[in-house]
């Protein structure tokens, strides 16, 4: 069982910039794709970013595209997801996820195998 734990969320103005980070507990954090999904209330979760075990492959949501960059610390078992330039719409709960059988399965949001608990994003016009 691998536990995720997000922290860095809070509340910013429009404009403004958050790092959330997620601790995982694998053992073997190195070999895990990971992944960032996000859900507003009433919608469904949205693939926001992710990361495969080597950092060679990233894929974002087109909704994030030039605004967010993740990026993993293997030596910290940390995933990081830099958001810049927030927009109201960014408002949302921010979901950490691992897998390791494979990049896509940390992009579909129903697939990956572990999930954090979530942290709140509140972003103020």
């Amino acid at each position: 069982q691998v536990q995720l734990v997000e922290s860095g969320g809070g509340l910013v103005q429009a404009g403004g910039s958050l790092r959330l980070s997620c601790t995982t507990s694998a053992r073997t954090f190195s070999s895990y794709h990971m992944g960032w999904f996000r859900q507003a209330p009433g919608k469904e979760r949205e693939f926001i970013a992710a990361s495969s075990w080597s950092s060679r492959s990233t894929a974002y949501g087109d909704s994030v595209k030039g605004r967010f960059t993740i990026s993993r610390g293997n030596a910290k078992n940390t995933v990081y997801l830099q958001m810049n330039g927030l927009k109201p719409e960014d408002t949302a709960v921010y979901y950490c996820a691992a897998d390791s059988r494979g990049l896509g399965y940390v992009m579909t949001r129903n697939e990956p195998n572990y999930w954090g608990q979530g942290t709140q994003v509140t972003v103020s016009s």
